[in-house]
């Protein structure tokens, strides 16, 4: 299990939790006088899209409409690209090729 992300509210955070899969669990810290919630989980492509993480819903729609032979921002795409090959590192994750 990886922290794959922070939360500064408790609702927001058990939401979170409920949306991911495999192994996790939701641990709080308290920071000065304000709790914060980090997320611990499978770091997955499903999980992150579920968690709406990395403009991967966004990436979705740029597929569909290129699929359809519609046009994308190709300068947004390149940015989505950009950011999941840093994650991908991060988290030691393939990119899956029809993404590219």
């Amino acid at each position: 299990m990886k922290l794959l992300n922070t939360y500064e509210d408790k609702d927001e955070a058990e939401a979170a939790l409920s949306k991911i899969d495999g192994e996790k669990r939701l641990a709080s810290e308290r920071d000065s006088t304000v709790i914060i919630y980090n997320l611990f989980g499978q770091p997955t492509w499903g999980n992150f899209f579920k968690l709406e993480m990395f403009s991967l819903p966004e990436l979705k729609s740029m597929l569909e409409l290129r699929k359809t032979g519609q046009s994308i921002d190709q300068k947004r795409y390149e940015e989505i690209i950009t950011i999941l090959r840093y994650v991908s590192r991060t988290f030691d994750l393939s990119i899956p090729e029809h993404w590219l």
